[in-house]
């Protein structure tokens, strides 16, 4: 369980990612492509580094996995001035996977197990397209697992003003409030959210879909903390990474809800590719 110190962290965390994304809104300079396609701005970079130079003088003795320079303190560290070669071809090689729809426990480079029993996970903008476009559904996400199990988890929205904390043991709250999921009386009343299946993974997911009320699509990390106060019912996703999901563990559950790979099984820093999240239980395993 984490302690108020990890969590007033996390928050201190959220201010530095935030003071260093502010700027770059709707000014975003110049915009890079990785090797999956996908966008990454100077905002997600500068927020990362800050995030990063915190933990590290606080807490050196603890891990570090973020989406922009990659691990320290894991099983097969890597430098956050690692190659944009190896990025690249490390990129390349998971939106194959994607593409051909793999999924369940994946090991990421080999690297998804902490060789430290505290590793922080940080995703500094998830949903960098929308931040792109000028819109304001995507979030900084951080998240701090226990021997690989995401036990506190942060959602800071800063143009907004919006941050949703989620502890193990503890209710969720939105700016200091707690928030609870919604009751759905099945699938035939549930709004169901969708950012990206991998194409094997479509079939299953619009089968659901289909029995559902409401289909909306997008909204990346933002539709699961919407979920979290109760303005969706399901939220799927498949060909995650770990800084992708982690963080939103601790505030769905937190919250009322319930969230899973879409085996059923746990998501963890070693087990992370799929998600499926219910803001209530009685609509858990409704087709998967």
């Amino acid at each position: 369980m984490p302690t108020s110190e990890y969590i007033d962290f996390a928050h201190r965390l959220a201010d530095a990612a935030a003071e260093a994304i502010r700027p770059f809104f709707r000014d975003h300079g110049d915009i890079e492509t990785k090797g999956d396609n996908s966008p990454v701005t100077q905002a997600d970079k500068a927020a990362e580094k800050a995030m990063r130079a915190l933990i590290e003088a606080q807490y050196p003795d603890h891990g570090i996995h973020g989406e922009e320079f990659g691990q320290s303190g894991m099983d097969t560290p890597r430098s956050a001035n690692r190659s944009e070669a190896e990025r690249d071809e490390r990129e390349r090689d998971k939106a194959a996977r994607a593409a051909t729809g793999g999924r369940g426990q994946r090991s990421e480079g080999g690297a998804s197990t902490p060789s430290k029993q505290y590793v922080w996970v940080l995703d500094p903008i998830d949903g960098t397209r929308n931040f792109i476009a000028g819109g304001t559904q995507w979030g900084t996400l951080i998240a701090l697992c226990d021997n690989g199990v995401p036990v506190l988890g942060v959602l800071d929205q800063p143009i907004t003003s919006e941050r949703w904390v989620g502890a193990k043991g503890r209710k969720t709250t939105l700016n200091g409030k707690e928030i609870h999921t919604r009751n759905c009386d099945g699938l035939k009343e549930a709004a169901i959210s969708s950012t990206f299946c991998a194409p094997a993974d479509m079939p299953r997911f619009e089968a659901l879909a289909n029995l559902c009320a409401n289909h909306i699509k997008g909204g990346d990390c933002y539709a699961y903390v919407m979920l979290a106060r109760g303005e969706r019912d399901i939220v799927c996703d498949t060909a995650l990474k770990p800084y992708d999901i982690l963080a939103l563990v601790p505030i769905v559950e937190g919250a009322g809800g319930k969230i899973t790979g879409w085996d059923g099984a746990p998501i963890t820093l070693a087990h992370y590719d799929t998600a499926i999240a219910v803001g209530d239980g009685h609509l858990a395993g409704h087709g998967f």
